[in-house]
């Protein structure tokens, strides 16, 4: 198979031959074959991914056809790799939701392929409103090893990144342990004093969830736990960056003091994400899909839900608020999360696992419009106009 386009960092035009599921060569073209291609980038890895068109994953019984369903909505999207996210549930909704996501892994190769772990986001995390962001109150509790570790056993040991609050009983504990495990452990949905947060970190805590969300409207100016988190140089961060979540002022920041190599760009979609604007039941709370993107807590419209756009959207819109490159968007949408939870960084080079995305950019405030995805050298969004 080969595919033709110019390369996302460097502009150039190149031929990319695929054998099996590898980049087997990647061919200079001349410069005057640039004008019209298609862009050509490793694909993108989301961290955080909560379902789409109605289906969550920690939903009351999902199905693993379901899962399925949700997982291959995301290729046209330019995902080939997420990790689906269960946010704070019952432990019964829990066990539904990892049973649903083994079994769909272990009848489906493709979506082996596609989930290198879970995220559990919460339920170990602040009850304060603010910080507890739209997760249900009733079912936030203190960290649990127990009720983990037979988690993990029920998921097939899929869980690679938990999110919790160190100020909540037996945080600390459960970090090392966790840690110790091979699960990363990321700071989130906190109120969190300097001195827990550090302990956290000590702990072996190395990443911040959406950084600058799931925290109070209003914050002494310092010291509080978003300056803390974000001046911690042991911690990544990720951020929303839908254009909604965080102001371009803050997302510039954050890249600035952490450096590309540091921030993990993800969408946080919800699990309406995909779904037409209007309020939404969903259990025990309202939530309001808004036509512009956002998701919202109905009748509460300053209170984010997670998102409506995915992450090609996310990665545009981050050139657009912070001025960073195409390359560094894409990278943090990609590389960094790989290299946070430690599976294969996909790149554009010879014997890098052949998942591509091809698609068309024309530069700051447009969008990025995906024509082809490859996951493992199969065409899984789109269709291929070169030689295969």
């Amino acid at each position: 198979m080969e595919l033709v386009g110019r390369r996302y960092d460097t502009f150039e035009a190149v031929s990319v031959k695929i054998k099996g599921n590898k980049i087997s060569s990647i061919d200079l073209l001349p410069d005057s074959e640039a004008a019209g291609l298609p862009f050509i980038a490793p694909s993108m890895f989301d961290l955080q991914i909560n379902g789409h068109g109605g289906i969550w994953f920690n939903k009351p019984g999902l199905t693993s056809d379901e899962v399925c369903q949700v997982m291959e909505k995301h290729y046209q999207y330019g995902i080939t790799r997420l990790c689906p996210t269960l946010i704070t549930s019952s432990y019964e909704d829990y066990v539904s939701g990892f049973s649903a996501i083994r079994q769909a892994c272990e009848e489906n190769e493709w979506v082996e392929q596609m989930v290198p772990g879970c995220h559990l986001e919460g339920p170990f995390i602040s009850p304060i409103q603010g910080p507890r962001g739209a997760h249900p109150l009733d079912q936030v509790r203190p960290a649990d090893w127990d009720e983990f570790s037979r988690l993990q056993e029920i998921s097939g040991n899929r869980i690679r990144l938990i999110t919790l609050a160190p100020e909540v009983d037996n945080a600390i504990p459960f970090i090392k342990k966790a840690v110790a495990s091979g699960v990363v452990v990321s700071i989130g949905h906190t109120a969190a004093e300097p001195e827990q947060i550090t302990e956290a970190v000590d702990a072996g805590a190395r990443l911040s969830t959406h950084l600058g969300n799931g925290a109070h409207g209003t914050l002494r100016r310092h010291p509080n736990y978003i300056w803390e988190q974000l001046g911690e140089p042991r911690l990544m961060a990720s951020i929303i960056t839908d254009g909604h979540h965080l102001p371009a002022s803050v997302v510039r920041t954050i890249i600035k003091t952490k450096g590309v190599e540091n921030v993990v760009i993800t969408c946080d979609a919800s699990g309406l994400a995909g779904s037409p604007p209007g309020i939404y039941d969903e259990g025990s709370v309202k939530m309001e899909v808004l036509e512009d993107g956002p998701i919202v807590i109905a009748g509460q419209r300053q209170l984010l839900a997670g998102s409506g756009l995915e992450t090609d959207t996310c990665v545009t819109t981050a050139i657009d608020m912070a001025g960073i490159t195409l390359q560094e968007s894409l990278d943090m949408a990609g590389l960094n999360p790989a290299r946070l939870l430690g599976f294969e960084e996909i790149k554009l080079e010879v014997g890098s696992r052949a998942d591509l995305i091809l698609f068309h950019y024309e530069g700051a405030g447009s969008r990025m419009n995906i024509q082809t995805v490859l996951s493992c050298g199969s065409v899984k969004y789109g269709t291929l106009l070169v030689n295969s």
